[in-house]
């Protein structure tokens, strides 16, 4: 019967193209007992220790950690088991990897300092629950004290940032404008005045709440809006006043003059109130934090029809 074929830890490099300081660390750590001892003493292995040998360098590249090792090798775990658990701890490093990556972006971008990189972090840590009593205590806070419509700011909470599992670069990223935003003063004063004017006018009786008929308007303004402008049309030509005839009579109560500069102009501040920018990215992230369908600016055809109701 042929003799089992042993090798020295300088074959075993060989075969492995492992460091021989590494072979012998394994061994010395009780990862790869040697098969027996030549007469000098040297440690000598058999194939299943070469075979140990690949499961261990296996094991390692993939990250596992020398006792979860030697705990697969003596069997009080399954080589399965620790793949489990090492996908477990890889995607949660992924995870985290991007978060950094996506801080690191937004720091790119805007060039920014110190403190305002370790908010950005803090804000790229959240946990959903986080997220949702950051959006929740902004809401709360638009309409303290004030009477305004309950069924239009549901809505506006119930429009919550949602980040998926795995998250791409561009809704981290999203989302961390998206928290600085909300916490940002000159814009919370913004919505804040905002949801004031709409409880001036329910006091009033002159609200009226969004629906399908004022979107359906809107829509149908900035179509012609952006018509108006690749036609190179001007606000104050033809075309920009019929549009702004157009918006006051849509937009005019019965008991208003559509044809009133006063009115035409008061009209105008509204809209331009509502289309802050700011308001407008708003939704824009959402989109993107949430995955929906991207939100296109109309901050050009905005500024066209306020032009035109100025005329």
């Amino acid at each position: 019967m042929p003799a089992t074929p042993v090798f020295t830890i300088g074959e075993l490099s060989r075969r492995t193209g492992l460091p021989v300081k590494t072979i012998r660390f394994y061994s010395d750590e009780g990862l790869l007992p040697p098969t027996r001892r030549s007469g000098a003493g040297y440690r000598l292995y058999d194939v299943h220790a070469l075979a140990r040998l690949e499961l261990v360098r296996t094991l390692r590249e993939l990250g596992v950690g020398l006792p979860d090792v030697a705990r697969a090798l003596a069997r009080e775990t399954t080589v399965r088991d620790l793949a489990v658990h090492h996908v477990e701890a890889l995607d949660e490093q992924i995870r985290r990897l991007r978060l950094r990556r996506a801080v690191l972006r937004a720091v790119v971008k805007r060039d920014s300092e110190l403190e305002e990189v370790k908010l950005m972090n803090r804000l790229a840590q959240m946990s959903d629950e986080q997220r949702h009593r950051l959006v929740e205590e902004f809401w709360t806070e638009m309409e303290a004290g004030l009477d305004v419509d309950p069924e239009f700011y549901a809505r506006m909470r119930a429009a919550r940032p949602a980040l998926p599992d795995d998250p791409s670069p561009q809704q981290l990223e999203a989302w961390i404008e998206f928290a600085e935003l909300v916490q940002d003063p000159d814009f919370r004063a913004l919505i804040r005045h905002l949801s004031e004017r709409q409880a001036a006018a329910r006091a009033a009786g002159e609200y009226e709440q969004p629906g399908q008929a004022q979107r359906e308007h809107w829509f149908t303004w900035m179509t012609e809006a952006r018509a108006a402008l690749d036609a190179g049309d001007t606000p104050d030509s033809a075309v920009g006043r019929a549009l702004a005839t157009k918006v006051a009579a849509d937009s005019a109560r019965p008991d208003q003059n559509p044809q009133d500069p006063g009115f035409r102009h008061a009209l105008a501040a509204t809209f331009a109130d509502g289309g802050d920018p700011r308001a407008e990215r708003y939704w824009q992230l959402l989109a993107i934090i949430n995955g929906w369908p991207a939100i296109p600016s109309s901050q050009e055809e905005l500024r066209f029809l306020l032009a035109a109701l100025r005329a």
